[in-house]
């Protein structure tokens, strides 16, 4: 008998967000405008993302994955606001 059969996997499209911030005062949800001063749980500069513990998907990009499966655009400043003129 295939014991790989006999087993159940259970997928879902959204990433469970069970408040997993214990941090007092409590980060930004997920909802709000500040969501990205949340606390990281997990920090992987290697791979170019990091998770917040109001569940959102940082990248370095500053693109982001919600909890609820929203993308949010890169929102990087334009280059040309940092560049300084010669005097």
């Amino acid at each position: 008998m295939n014991k790989a059969s006999s087993r159940s996997t259970q997928t879902t499209s959204q990433r469970k967000n069970a408040s997993m911030c214990q941090h007092q005062p409590a980060c930004p949800s997920a909802d709000s405008a500040d969501r990205e001063a949340a606390k990281p749980l997990a920090n992987h500069p290697e791979q170019g993302w990091s998770l917040l513990c109001n569940g959102v998907l940082l990248f370095e990009d500053t693109g982001e994955l919600l909890p609820d499966g929203q993308i949010i655009a890169p929102h990087r400043p334009l280059a040309a606001a940092h560049v300084m003129k010669a005097a």
